[in-house]
């Protein structure tokens, strides 16, 4: 098991006092459900409804989701919920019968993408649509190699999770797969050099073995890995070294799409890079399980002449519903300029708490999606997992609810809903500070 993973079970394994309702919950849910669940925090919450940036206990205390992208534009968005109830009393079908829904809203989200990226396939999960991709790029390259950083995470089925190291020491590496260190602006001198010398290293790796390489993949602000985002274009270099190689570059967009950096509605497009396949998940429903993989023509050509694709799931009629409400939501409300401008005030926040808080080391993030790291030394940059898993069971006592990640799991991992207004934010600032104080 990592750090990473050791931490998040640190969250409930060390316990202190439960209710008697939380602890019988927790036995009935251990003796139900297997030993292979976690739960967040020390004091593990019950939820049972959400509304915009708010989660509610039975009790009707409101937790403030700073950390949700899955409903990323807000919980139960009303527009969502009533294209989800409109058509699920009318059709509720898959792709193999005709239907328009779902080529109007492969049409609205392939003009969100470079004009080299034509067709859109539809899966239920990210870990469906990276598993798709991969089995794409490999079938184009005739390659089997996956170059990936080292505290990744890229879904759960057992191709995905062969290149998903963040899982933990449970899950082997493929002999396939070589990782690469995070690209750490915090600790680098030249993030788009070494990063780039890093992938080229493992390119020749792979080589020296005999595996030809078929892709890299990453996301647009390596979130596992600890929220990496800049500077701007770093990522190139990456890109063509894998190209020259004969592979592709899959860019995972499960948590940096769907305008979450403010600057786009992509992560990608802020590296100036047109990926070769785009997955997408998560946000993409707001909740309703819709995934994807958009592709170059030239990539499913051949896959198409020798594979047939079916999910029994994957872009119903419901589903396509649901995501294209979700498009109609971000253009209307002007999602992407309210995560720009909400996410710019949050690091001034941050960056003002910083000044009298020396155990923050280093911001990063881009709109909102935004890493706090921790440190014991700021001098040494050295990583505090364990103050960052107090700050983080510190907010859930403020109810306020983030997380952590990187590979030392000190890194607040912090990730509103796109409709965080800045009152949200303020309290957000105001209970963070409150908890340092506390702690210091």
């Amino acid at each position: 098991m990592n750090t990473q993973e050791s931490m998040v079970n640190a969250f409930i394994e060390g316990a202190a006092e439960l209710d008697e309702a939380t602890a019988s919950m927790i036995a009935e849910r251990k003796a139900l459900l297997g030993p292979a669940y976690r739960l967040m925090y020390e004091r593990p919450l019950h939820f049972v409804r959400g509304e915009g940036v708010w989660l509610y206990d039975p009790e009707g205390n409101a937790y403030l989701d700073a950390y949700n992208n899955v409903t990323s534009i807000g919980h139960c968005h009303p527009k969502v919920v009533e294209a989800i109830r409109e058509q699920v009393g009318v059709l509720a079908t898959n792709t193999r019968y005709l239907h328009g829904g779902v080529l109007s809203y492969a049409r609205r989200l392939l003009a969100t993408m470079p004009s080299e990226v034509e067709h859109l396939m539809f899966t239920c999960t990210g870990s469906d649509a990276n598993d798709l991709a991969v089995r794409i790029a490999q079938a184009h390259t005739g390659g089997k190699g996956i170059v990936v950083t080292e505290t990744a995470y890229h879904g759960i089925t057992q191709a995905v999770s062969e290149f998903s190291p963040s899982l933990g020491e449970n899950v082997n590496l493929g002999v396939h797969v070589r990782t690469v260190p995070a690209p750490d602006s915090y600790r680098s001198g030249n993030v788009a050099e070494e990063f780039t010398a890093a992938v080229e290293a493992a390119i020749a790796d792979l080589q020296r073995h005999g595996i030809k390489p078929a892709l890299f993949i990453c996301d647009g602000l390596f979130a596992s890995d600890g929220v990496f985002d800049g500077p701007a274009g770093f990522l190139k270099g990456a890109v063509d070294a894998i190209r020259a190689a004969g592979g592709v570059y899959i860019a995972d967009e499960v948590q940096s799409g769907f305008g979450r950096t403010g600057e786009a509605m992509w992560g990608f497009q802020r590296h100036g890079v047109v990926p070769d396949l785009v997955t997408m998940g998560k946000p993409m429903g707001n909740g309703f399980p819709v995934a994807g993989v958009a592709a170059r023509a030239e990539l499913l050509a051949e896959f198409g002449k020798k594979a047939r694709y079916f999910n029994t799931f994957g872009g119903n009629a419901v589903a396509v519903a649901a995501a294209s409400a979700v498009l109609d939501v971000i253009e209307e409300e002007n999602l992407l300029e309210n995560a720009r401008t909400i996410g710019l005030h949050l690091r001034q926040g941050f960056e003002a708490l910083a000044r009298t808080h020396p155990c923050i080391g280093d911001l990063r993030g881009a709109g909102l999606f935004l890493g706090v790291e921790i440190v014991s030394d700021r001098a040494r940059k050295t990583p505090d997992g364990a103050t960052a898993t107090r700050i983080i069971n510190g907010l859930r006592d403020e109810n306020v609810l983030i997380s952590g990640c990187a590979k030392a799991a000190n890194v607040l991992k912090i990730r509103p809903p796109l409709v965080f207004s800045r009152e949200n934010a303020d309290e957000l600032i105001a209970k963070l500070g409150r908890v340092l104080q506390r702690l210091s």
